[in-house]
């Protein structure tokens, strides 16, 4: 009898794998039926990449917010354009004019005929940069009458950053003082969402990084500390 259950469970296991590759094999053109889904009754498997990247150039063209900066409230106006040598794997040139001015924090802290308080802020004017682009990962979401394909985007490289501070005020404590402007290299990063709307046009959700070094506003001072610029956009994008 233990042999016996011993074979079956050999004879089994045999089964098992040899039914393995036949179960779980799914290429991109395989599809299923799903009648309560969407109108053409068809769902391609995770496996499928219903638009492509590889060997296109695409632009976008968005606007946003910039995240950073305690004592300031600034835009930005972005453009990109990009082309993705493989599926994976791309390059991205970026252009963004931001616009930028005190909040109302810096405004409370100045405090202007009592203690003569000033707050020291960069306002950032704009940058431009290159990065080498990895897009690993690649989703749907089901909204029950349609499925909406994203791709997820990550980009590292340099860019060039102009920025207006206002270091002399801060130092001399005089409101007529002549605002700096300053320009930085620094290390460019970005992650972003892409929304495909059909094979040419998308949506795109981006955060776009930047950190730079520039002079600590600091009497006599010439040390360098490290800043960091984070713009929040949204765009639109054509794949040619």
């Amino acid at each position: 009898m233990a042999k016996f259950i011993l074979n079956f469970e050999l004879l089994f296991f045999i089964t098992l794998f040899a039914l393995t590759p036949t179960l779980i094999k799914a290429s991109e053109g395989d599809t299923y039926n799903f009648s309560w889904l969407d109108p053409d009754k068809e769902v391609y498997v995770l496996q499928n990449r219903k638009f492509r990247k590889s060997e296109k150039i695409y632009a976008n063209i968005g606007a946003g917010l910039t995240t950073s900066g305690a004592f300031v409230s600034s835009k930005n106006i972005q453009g990109r354009i990009g082309y993705f040598f493989k599926e994976e794997y791309g390059v991205e040139f970026l252009y963004s004019a931001n616009s930028g001015t005190e909040n109302e924090t810096a405004k409370s802290v100045r405090n202007e005929g009592s203690s003569g308080s000033v707050p020291f802020r960069r306002i950032v004017d704009n940058y431009y940069g290159a990065m080498f682009m990895w897009s690993p990962f690649y989703s749907k979401i089901n909204t029950f009458n349609s499925v909406i394909y994203v791709d997820w985007l990550f980009g590292l490289g340099y860019a060039s950053l102009t920025e207006t501070n206002n270091r002399d005020e801060f130092i001399n404590g005089a409101t007529s003082a002549v605002p700096t402007q300053e320009t930085h290299g620094g290390l460019m990063w970005q992650a972003a969402m892409k929304f495909y709307i059909n094979e040419s046009f998308d949506i795109r959700l981006n955060l776009a990084t930047v950190h730079y070094k520039a002079q600590k506003a600091a009497v006599n001072s010439t040390e360098e500390a490290w800043n960091t610029n984070y713009d929040l956009a949204v765009s639109l994008g054509y794949s040619f």
